[in-house]
């Protein structure tokens, strides 16, 4: 019985999240083209070329999307650089919690972001333990869980400052961690 109130602790630990990510202002990505000819019509999703993680992304609409794998669980994730951190929804932060790979212990605090319309908002902040975009696997990265399961996932500022510099090729639809 004592496990069951535990399981619905860290329920409504998660169900009182944010409603959407904070974003930095002013923050702008660079677009540098990379010569990928020989990567451009491939099927393979991750290279590794001299140092760099070359990661394709899927279009639709505008909006730029990577597979990452947190705490083991592969996701879609919009990429955002003007999100300060990874944005996952309730949704996700369930599934890791019941397949154990959040804990109670990942989760740390409550935060208050402000949105792109100005509103601000609480949420939870967790420690994602394993955070691997294309090959490179980064430990222990913040996190926070958004109280809508609709909301997107965004990759962010707290995953992607972990790289000496990223870079975008549109031209090859590929993003270049470095």
């Amino acid at each position: 019985m004592h496990h069951k109130n535990y399981k619905y602790e860290i329920f409504l630990m998660i169900s009182l999240l944010f409603i959407s990510c904070g974003h930095k202002s002013g923050h702008r990505n660079k677009q540098n083209l990379v010569n990928l000819n020989n990567y451009s019509h491939s099927n393979k999703k991750t290279y590794d070329v001299k140092g760099k993680t070359i990661v394709k992304m899927e279009k639709k609409n505008g909006v730029k999307y990577v597979w990452v794998e947190i705490n083991g669980l592969k996701l879609k994730f919009i990429f955002d650089t003007g999100a300060s951190s990874i944005c996952i929804s309730s949704a996700e932060a369930t599934v890791l919690y019941k397949q154990g790979t959040l804990q109670k212990e990942d989760i740390l605090d409550v935060q208050y972001f402000q949105d792109a319309t100005g509103k601000v908002s609480a949420g939870t902040r967790i420690n994602l333990r394993t955070v691997k975009i294309g090959n490179r696997v980064l430990q222990n990265i913040e996190a926070i869980v958004i109280d809508n399961n609709e909301a997107p996932l965004l990759l962010g500022q707290s995953a992607l400052e972990r790289f000496g510099k990223i870079s975008i090729d549109n031209k090859n639809n590929v993003i270049v961690f470095e």
